[in-house]
């Protein structure tokens, strides 16, 4: 693991359907060898845009299940025959704007840094306060600095630390970054989180049909994690597997059992979901009706959570394919 000192880096972005988001992620890139788009199927013109700006632009094969893994790697493929001696790659998703300074500040913290394969900085949502689902993400973002388990869709990597890991797997339709950490901390590298900007997001999340499908899809790859992972030392995602079954299934199923026992007495258990929400909101910052407001989805959202995890469980026992569950 020792460093060859990179100067160089490519840019791999994904989205469908993005329109001036795709155009505001595009231009705000500088500095970088090679940019490659990678379209799934828009209709929007994103592609004849790309295009026109002079980005070299792969069109996924949509016959074939989307996963935003796969995009990547499509991306990854293309960048490495455009630019074969590109060190370091930085991901971004459509809907991000990269902050200007950033590459330049990963870069070097790549450079100095020689057992650290991916850096990454805080994505900020551009409107956190048009709705409570952006706040959501915004707040979810928000994440400690130095060493971290996991990145996001948005990092700063090593072109031969990705490569030696395998890529992201393509059948991943949730997940994929954290599982893909999972292997590169196994192969001995660290992931690190700067105190520094790096993207602003648009989740463009107004209605809580949008925010429960996101939160399913994290459901799902909650228990496909922990399907690959979950019974070694890692034990990845098995406790949020386990807290959003326990929450969503096991106690109202606790409930239901009560009341045929006790009657209507078993009702007092529901106030064990209240009491959560106060103690989760004790632990934030900011207004005490937005901490309510956090609170109470971050407790809501084990029962999308616990569906998609159910999804999970019905393709595994059919012998199913996942397909991407999109919130917009």
């Amino acid at each position: 693991m020792t460093d060859p000192a990179p100067r160089t880096f490519g840019v791999v972005a994904i989205g469908r359907n993005e329109g001036e988001r795709l155009k505001r992620c595009l231009t705000s890139i500088k500095g970088a060898a090679r940019i490659v788009y990678v379209d799934s199927g828009s209709t929007d013109g994103s592609v004849a845009w790309a295009e026109q700006a002079g980005i070299d632009v792969v069109a996924l094969d949509m016959s074939l299940p989307f996963t935003a893994a796969r995009a990547r790697n499509a991306g990854m493929r293309r960048l490495r025959q455009l630019a074969p001696e590109i060190d370091l790659v930085q991901f971004v998703d459509g809907d991000c704007e990269l902050q200007q300074d950033w590459p330049a500040i990963a870069i070097t913290y790549l450079v100095e840094h020689p057992q650290v394969c991916a850096t990454f900085g805080r994505r900020r949502e551009r409107f956190p306060e048009r709705s409570i689902y952006n706040l959501i993400c915004d707040r979810e973002w928000d994440t400690p600095v130095g060493e971290a388990k996991a990145c996001g869709g948005d990092v700063m990597m090593r072109v031969d630390a990705l490569e030696a890991a395998g890529g992201y797997r393509d059948d991943l339709i949730a997940g994929e970054e954290p599982e893909l950490c999972v292997r590169l901390r196994a192969g001995g590298w660290k992931i690190w989180r700067l105190d520094h900007d790096m993207t602003l997001h648009d989740a463009a999340m107004h209605h809580f049909s949008q925010w429960w499908r996101r939160q399913a899809r994290s459901g799902y790859g909650f228990a496909q994690g922990a399907h690959l992972h979950g019974r070694t030392d890692e034990r990845h995602w098995v406790w949020e597997s386990r807290r959003a079954l326990l929450w969503a299934i096991l106690i109202p199923s606790a409930i239901l059992a009560g009341l045929l026992l006790a009657g209507p007495l078993a009702l007092l258990v529901l106030l064990i979901y209240p009491a959560q929400v106060l103690r989760r909101s004790r632990r934030m910052s900011g207004r005490w009706r937005t901490r309510l407001q956090l609170a109470f989805f971050e407790q809501l959202s084990r029962f999308p959570e616990a569906w998609g995890q159910l999804l999970f469980f019905r393709n595994r026992l059919l012998g199913r394919h996942g397909r991407l569950i999109e919130y917009k």
